[in-house]
């Protein structure tokens, strides 16, 4: 059973409830004076003057290039299931990313199916109907309408996202009668994989998977353009932290990260992943999410957080802010060697470079300053062969960046990280430096150092565009910029 069949009550018996009842709930149960009530004397809310959405053309187009690939097969991409947080309460829903590509819709229990029809497809969207003022479920459900807010009929779903809609309740049964080839995405619904149990082969279901991670490394303008918003608020977000940061050293952490998610919630559809607000030594943990530390003068801000766009395109930003607005001296030569590296990884983004030149690029001027600083014993093409240097550097320099922050993860190597870049692939460029607290290798006044600087870049048909260039990266614009936000 889906979970849009649990939402509907069967036909009760004399001695059953309409719908279960919460059991510590106020009301024991529904009079049947109030139940006939309820049914009636409620206008028409039908919407009759849709337009489709924005991006209807690309998603048709993304549809037909992924009928292409497999033909006379059975398609099933589901959106997913709303998850438990807490006894009954939910976490936000966010639809799974193949699902929201190939259709532009993001409500929960939604599934996309594509019936081999000639030589191509017929698609259709299944989802959740208006919920039912007959049984009730629009006010006595947790889920219905007067609890969670109205959905779209099948209808208007329909003319939204150009794909004929059906009731998602009847998918589940339906597909267990199903003969031929079949594919589905596997993990997102377990009612659906359930139906298909023995219809289906993990090794065929990858294939489906790793065809829409491929088919998302080059984007087409629509997403670029979502991109750029994503990154022009994230800029803005950027900005409300430095204008806060005297507020965060009287608190913690938590008000840097609490200040970006206010833009990315105006703005946008959320964060694209949790927030790193770290101050101080915490800018050597790669992914601090705990964001509880002190902000303190004198110490270094690394702030890598990215606005999600309502369309699920999130940009990837970050930035290591002097807290009082002034690098120190040593600061200074630790982010500076960052941003050399930074600089040199840019420029081997462009069409025809391998995917990997920009780490190498980067990973080469980051171990020509740790030999340099007499940190790693050269020569530098030694402390490469070795990788000496990701003592300090850790990571990889860079991922593609789309729908996910880390965008097609499911692309085969030789498509990927073996792979040629192409106009319209987005990636990020973040070479960093951390000295963690306790590394004993290192002189003292560096230890707790941590800085990365990253960037978004789209390759371009003569080279590459810094999406986020409005954020300044240079120290001393730095220092300016940051200087002229506190007035």
């Amino acid at each position: 059973m889906t979970v849009a069949e649990e939402l509907i009550p069967e036909t009760p018996d004399e001695s059953e409830e309409p719908i279960k009842q919460r059991k510590n709930g106020l009301y024991p149960g529904v009079s049947d004076e109030l139940a006939e009530n309820m049914k009636s004397g409620w206008a028409d809310t039908e919407l009759r003057d849709l337009e489709p959405i924005p991006q209807a053309a690309e998603t048709a187009a993304r549809r037909a290039a992924l009928s292409a690939r497999f033909p006379g097969e059975r398609l099933v991409i589901p959106a997913g299931n709303l998850k438990t947080r807490s006894n009954d309460t939910e976490y936000a829903f966010r639809a799974s990313v193949e699902y929201a590509y190939l259709t532009g819709n993001q409500t929960e229990d939604g599934v996309l199916v594509l019936e081999p029809k000639g030589g191509g497809h017929e698609a259709t969207i299944y989802l959740l109907p208006r919920s039912d003022r007959e049984n009730g479920e629009f006010w006595l459900d947790g889920q219905g309408e007067l609890w969670v807010g109205r959905r779209h009929s099948l209808a208007e779903a329909g003319t939204l996202y150009g794909i004929p809609a059906s009731d998602v309740r009847e998918l589940a049964g339906a597909l267990r009668e199903a003969t031929g080839p079949l594919r589905v995405v596997r993990g997102y619904d377990a009612g659906i994989e359930a139906a298909l149990t023995d219809k289906v082969t993990a090794e065929r279901d990858e294939e489906l998977r790793v065809f829409l991670s491929e088919a998302r490394l080059v984007k087409d303008d629509f997403e670029v353009g979502e991109l750029q918003k994503a990154v022009d608020s994230t800029v803005r977000g950027f900005e409300d932290v430095v204008k806060v940061l005297d507020k965060a050293e009287a608190t913690s952490e938590r008000y840097i990260e609490g200040t970006f998610f206010l833009r990315a919630r105006v703005e946008g559809n959320d964060v694209g992943y949790g927030t790193i607000a770290a101050a101080g030594p915490h800018a050597c943990t790669l992914h601090w999410v705990r964001n509880d530390g002190a902000v303190r003068s004198g110490e270094l801000l690394l702030l890598d957080a990215g606005v999600e766009t309502h369309t699920y395109y999130t940009a990837d930003v970050t930035r290591t802010l002097p807290i009082n607005g002034r690098f120190s001296a040593l600061q200074r030569k630790i982010y500076d060697a960052v941003y050399e590296a930074q600089e040199a990884g840019i420029a081997a983004v462009k069409p025809g470079a391998k995917y990997r030149d920009f780490h190498d690029a980067a990973q080469r001027v980051l171990a020509e300053k740790l030999v340099e600083w007499g940190l790693v014993e050269g020569p530098v093409e030694r402390v490469l062969e070795l990788g000496l240097q990701r003592r300090w550097t850790l990571h990889g320099t860079g991922h593609m960046l789309g729908m996910d922050v880390h965008d097609c993860a499911a692309a085969r190597v030789e498509a990927y990280v073996d792979g040629v870049l192409e106009p319209g692939m987005c990636l990020t460029v973040e070479p960093g430096l951390y000295f963690q607290a306790d590394d004993l290798t290192v002189p003292e006044e560096y230890r707790g150092i941590g800085v990365r600087i990253e960037d978004d870049i789209l390759v371009t048909e003569d080279g590459n565009r810094n999406l986020s260039a409005a954020l300044p990266r240079r120290s001393d614009e730095v220092e300016a910029w940051m200087a002229s936000l506190k007035g």
